[in-house]
């Protein structure tokens, strides 16, 4: 019996210090989220927003988590009819001399033999291969510089917050020896930091959704040999590699140099909700899988997409606002559309709506003046967070707001009611002054 006690108290305890790092107080949810990466961060893919950041601004090397910004330009190259899936392309020299360095474990590249794009773009999308990137780079710019160049343009345009691209493989200069490109220093490495990563992400399986086709898939033949993704967390991949296995897991880049150390932009859906994460500079192969479990259970757990506000939403007190010049001395003005979130469970209530009216929509007394539109726009409504977490979006700071719009039309009052209105106006004005000049004399 008393064992049967003690059993059941050191259950309780664990139990107790178990839900304490789960619950600061009963109202609210804190996740217990103990990331031993360097830097992190975890996204919600539809709507960009932070769910999870650990120094996530802090420039590191990326790895082979560049050969991202090299699936996006390549992509982008076929979308735009510059090559196309069944182009091909011969090995130059400098990518030889990458693959057929037993350092950098290629897939053994040949020359004198055609490549497809295709061919080359699997290598590298699925076993990181580096020779097959360069030859990429080279097809598409005709040099490596040249490419750099365009991979620092594009970051540019995609608004990537932290990065500098100096080769399109993610090695190290020094690991180039000659050949690295043009317009780098032999000693440069590529940067990013995980918060761009978590941006370049969003962008090439946003704009290019097909590079999941190629990042989810586990095994291939490539020139009649069998290459593995180094992604372990996919669904189906070979013998024991599949304990790291990942529901809803498709993408997207691991990466490591002795510089780097362990990193992994991963992607998985769940339930048509979709999640970015990035890991940098974890201590092994098997701790950045780990890691990624760890914020993927994060977000699919403790966060759902709720819509906060219905379309049609009218706030208390602020549902009309006063015409001037109409038929009409006011309009009902709305939202145009549902507000929907990604929020963490039990935060619903943390959740309010703020009208903001345009000021150039209003003459100087504030009004709108006649004649109006139904559904015309006259501002936006903002969702404001009033909680104790600190959320940010991934691409812009600002909070999610929907259009504001008039529930009905307002036409112009005619001629002769215009003019009734501004002779009172003008009797009403000589009355007031009339009145503060004799209060002026007493």
């Amino acid at each position: 019996m008393i064992q049967r006690l003690k059993a059941s108290v050191a259950i309780t305890l664990v139990f107790l210090l178990s839900m304490t790092s789960v619950f600061v107080n009963p109202d609210h949810t804190y996740a217990a989220v103990d990331i031993g990466a360097k830097s992190a961060i975890l996204v919600d893919a539809e709507t960009g927003k932070v769910l999870f950041e650990k120094e996530a601004d802090l420039t590191l090397p990326p790895a082979s988590m560049t050969k991202m910004m090299t699936e996006y330009l390549v992509l982008e190259a076929i979308d735009e009819g510059q090559i196309g899936w069944d182009t091909t392309t011969q090995i130059s020299d400098y990518p030889y001399g990458i693959s057929a360095n037993p350092n950098f474990s290629g897939v053994g590249l040949r020359q004198n033999k055609d490549y497809t794009v295709r061919e080359l773009y699997e290598a590298m999308a699925i076993n990181s291969d580096n020779a097959t990137t360069i030859a990429l780079a080279e097809l598409i710019a005709g040099t490596e510089g040249e490419f750099v160049k365009m991979m620092n343009e594009k970051a540019a345009e995609l608004g990537l917050p932290d990065y500098e691209f100096v080769n399109s493989s993610g090695l190290n200069n020094s690991h180039l020896g000659e050949n690295y490109p043009e317009g780098t220093s032999p000693d440069a490495t590529n940067l990013m930091s995980a918060r761009s990563a978590a941006l370049l992400a969003y962008h090439l399986t946003k704009d290019y959704p097909e590079a999941l086709d190629y990042s989810s898939v586990p095994t291939t033949e490539f020139d009649g040999q069998t290459i593995t993704n180094w992604n372990w967390m996919l669904p189906g991949m070979p013998g024991q590699l599949a304990q790291f296995s990942y529901e809803g897991m498709d993408g997207l880049k691991t990466g490591y140099t002795e510089l780097a150390g362990n990193c992994f932009t991963g992607t998985a859906e769940r339930d048509g909700r979709r999640l970015i994460s990035v890991v940098m500079k974890s201590d092994t192969r098997e701790s950045r899988f780990q890691q990624t479990a760890k914020l993927f259970d994060y977000g699919f757990q403790q966060f759902e997409k709720q819509e906060l506000y219905e379309e049609g939403y009218q706030l208390d007190g602020q549902s009309d606002l006063p015409v001037a010049k109409g038929k009409e001395d006011t309009v009902a003005i709305q939202t145009d559309s549902a507000i929907e979130d990604v929020i963490q469970n039990g935060e619903g209530e943390q959740y309010t709506i703020q009208y903001n009216i345009d000021s150039d929509k209003l003459d100087d007394e504030g009004n709108l003046v006649a004649p109006i539109e139904s559904g015309q726009k006259v501002g936006t409504a903002e969702l404001v967070y009033n909680g104790e977490e600190s959320y940010s979006y991934l691409m812009s700071d600002g909070p999610k707001t929907v259009d504001l719009v008039t529930t009905s039309a307002v036409e112009k009052s005619n001629w002769f009611m215009l003019m009734i209105g501004n002779v009172g106006e003008f009797f009403s004005d000589i009355f007031t002054g009339a009145v503060d000049m004799v209060k002026g004399w007493f």
